[in-house]
């Protein structure tokens, strides 16, 4: 058997990512502290702030960042694989890159992954993005071995609600797909759960949801809840609040192989003629 336990770690990030960090450090010493291989935080872990000309203003490139050797110090600490859920890292082109990293124990990067979809919606009122304004799209999906060999699919919050990412993923050997995200109070009531079990079931795979969660520095609310789902779309564990905090769960990766041969959906259809 192949158990593997995980730690969700909910935030509500600020402006400020020294800030940030120094809130998420009980959460995840505690996660460690409780037997945590594999320790996710959300999208936005390092900054959220929609104000763009503070941010550019604050945001470098990835070589030689702080944060990053801050974030790549912590995991060494608690010698553990953390997914840093994602920052902002300049592109070079007037924008910047939603990047998620994936430390290994000895605090390594041995992962990064762009957000291909970005949240571009007008939800009424007051609720309209425009994430392209701000981030340069990245164009590879991202599969890397973790902890016990198990495979990690790499996406961020608005992918969820594309599915052949994730099944792209599955067919490239992923155990499971981690979605780090900062979904709105309206989206995240009507859909979160929905979106991560759909995904977890269509793929045969575990998915881990780290979300922020509540009011944040900049006037954005995010919904919280974060989720650990099975490859059966059981909910593992969950916050039923938007308050920073962590859940974890034992994940039998040996479920995944079990999942997918009883219902081999994962794998495709039939090739068919579009309408």
């Amino acid at each position: 058997m192949r158990r593997l336990r995980t730690a969700v770690v909910q935030l509500r990030s600020g402006i400020e990512p020294a800030a940030n960090r120094a809130a998420a450090m009980p959460l995840l010493r505690e996660a460690a502290s409780a037997g945590a291989r594999l320790i996710a935080t959300p999208e936005n872990t390092t900054r959220m702030d929609r104000n763009r000309a503070r941010m550019f203003a604050a945001v470098g490139p990835e070589k030689g960042d702080p944060e990053l050797l801050a974030w790549g110090r912590a995991a060494q600490e608690l010698g553990v694989w953390l997914l840093m859920g994602s920052g902002p890292i300049a592109a070079g082109d007037g924008k910047v890159f939603n990047r998620s990293f994936f430390f290994d124990p000895d605090g390594r990067i041995v992962a990064r992954y762009d957000k291909i979809n970005l949240f571009d919606v007008t939800l009424g009122g007051t609720e309209n993005y425009r994430e392209s304004d701000t981030v340069q799209g990245g164009g590879q999906a991202v599969v890397v071995e973790g902890p016990m060999g198990a495979k990690l699919g790499l996406t961020i919050c608005y992918d969820v609600r594309f599915a052949p990412l994730y099944a792209s993923l599955a067919r490239a050997g992923a155990e499971i797909i981690a979605v780090p995200a900062a979904f709105t109070v309206p989206t995240g009531q009507a859909h979160w759960e929905i979106l991560l079990r759909a995904r977890a079931i269509e793929t045969g795979s575990f998915v881990i949801a780290p979300a922020q969660g509540g009011q944040h520095e900049d006037g954005r609310a995010t919904w919280g809840h974060s989720m650990i789902i099975d490859p059966w779309g059981k909910v593992l564990a969950q916050l039923d609040h938007d308050e920073p905090g962590l859940i974890i769960a034992d994940l039998d990766l040996d479920e995944v192989a079990s999942a997918r041969a009883r219902i081999p959906a994962w794998q495709g259809g039939r090739e068919f003629k579009a309408p």
